[in-house]
């Protein structure tokens, strides 16, 4: 196909797949404006062929790699000592910090049998983490009120084969954050890693105290925290596929390293779990955080809380709805307040409505997470509007006319015993996903 129909291809299937752009969905793209995205796809285009596998062919990409890292050690409050790598996003980091800790604990305190120990609430990367490592997870509970988790649970949860302990700055599913210096504690008590997952908190967190928001300490100034993840391709506004994954010392993060000594092809040796690596996508990052800076993260971070507090405040005062913890940044989760009202129906009423918000199981909710779009027009205005006028219609609906939407699947899936069932028809989703 020639050049000149392939980009004109492009730009009709682009063009397509622009409802992001009215601030209607939950998360999915961290837009960092127009210009910022002009700036990354300068970066993309300079280069596109470069690969940091090759820091002899490519030494700007190993420096700017280099730097995205030393930048993200000092926002999050590293010391001369703390370090990190780029990966290509939030679920190789934790992959990676569970690798790191088995790897740490197998050779310095001869763990044979590793367990883990998460909220319910942290990310189901970990889950994935140590199903492919083969560590033991160990599941505690978060408070029924707060959605923090209990620390209580975390003490008991403790013994010798833990290796490390997991917390969220901020969870995904209500938006919270576990309460991170009283887990330092426990951590340092039990002589294991404490590992913060900041994914989704991003760079938006930690420029919350400078827009004018307190927040509890999460990061390397709390004695205890032995590595940190966080996406910079969420709130720092770079091009998907971009992660750090950071840690105190130089000494852990070389439980991270891959070394093939021995191989014909020549002494191999990577940081993380890929090889090649895209470049482009370094540039992307580089020229972005760069291009923002720190005074631009301060005024997104005011911009994106001012929407959510008023779109939290609003929920509030609905009559029929409830929220779902406090939120301590961008994420506003929310329920019934009505055992007559199904949440999944207004869910799917809202959907007939234009808009794509997160569905929530255990306990059934939804929640929209606040993005620069949000903060773009009176979208907040609309989201409580529309929000009113689809509880309406839920309670006015006549009978049945939800029976195929989120509410029956969600019901349905919640209620079914044996998860295998579940697990089954998200594998067939997935093959077809891969329908050409």
């Amino acid at each position: 196909m020639p050049k000149d129909k392939v980009i004109k291809l492009l730009k009709d299937i682009s063009g397509k797949e622009t409802k992001w752009r009215d601030g209607m969905i939950s998360g999915t793209v961290y837009h960092g404006g127009d210009d910022t995205t002009q700036v990354i796809s300068a970066a993309f285009s300079e280069f596109a062929v470069s690969n940091p596998l090759h820091p002899d062919v490519f030494p700007s990409i190993r420096k700017m790699e280099a730097e995205i890292v030393q930048m993200c050690c000092e926002i999050f409050r590293g010391d001369e000592n703390c370090c990190g790598t780029m990966t290509s996003g939030g679920t190789e980091s934790i992959v990676m910090a569970v690798k790191t800790y088995r790897d740490w604990a197998k050779d310095t305190k001869g763990i044979e049998y590793p367990e883990l120990i998460k909220p319910v609430s942290a990310h189901a990367a970990f889950d994935k983490a140590c199903h492919y490592l083969g560590v033991k997870m160990i599941e505690v509970p978060v408070d029924p009120v707060t959605f923090k988790v209990e620390i209580s649970a975390i003490s008991k949860a403790v013994n010798r084969n833990t290796i490390v302990i997991v917390a969220s700055a901020i969870t995904y599913p209500q938006g919270v954050m576990d309460d991170i210096p009283a887990i330092a504690k426990i951590a340092l008590s039990a002589r294991c890693g404490l590992h913060v997952d900041n994914c989704l908190g991003s760079l938006l967190l930690p420029f919350l105290p400078a827009a004018g928001y307190s927040r509890p300490p999460f990061d390397f100034s709390v004695e205890g925290v032995t590595s940190l993840s966080a996406d910079t391709h969420k709130y720092g506004f770079a091009p998907k596929g971009s992660s750090v994954i950071l840690y105190r010392t130089h000494e852990l993060r070389h439980f991270q390293y891959f070394v093939a000594a021995d191989w014909t092809g020549g002494i191999y040796a990577t940081p993380s779990l890929a090889g090649s690596r895209s470049g482009a996508i370094i540039a992307g990052t580089w020229a972005a955080m760069m291009y923002m800076g720190k005074e631009g993260y301060i005024s997104a971070a005011q911009s994106i809380m001012q929407v959510t507090h008023k779109i939290a405040h609003g929920i509030m005062q609905i009559a029929q709805l409830k929220l779902l913890g406090s939120p301590d940044m961008s994420v506003v989760c929310f329920t019934s307040n009505k055992s007559s009202l199904n949440i999944f129906n207004v869910g799917d009423a809202m959907s007939s409505r234009g808009w794509s918000l997160s569905i929530l199981q255990f306990p059934a909710s939804i929640h929209l997470c606040v993005t620069n779009v949000h903060t773009k027009g009176k979208v907040a205005e609309k989201f409580l509007e529309d929000l009113q006028a689809s509880i309406v219609e839920v309670e006015t609906a006549e009978p049945g006319k939800f029976k195929d939407g989120m509410g029956a699947i969600y019901g349905m899936a919640e209620s079914i015993p044996d998860r295998s069932l579940v697990d089954s028809i998200a594998k067939d989703y997935i093959d077809a996903l891969y329908a050409a």
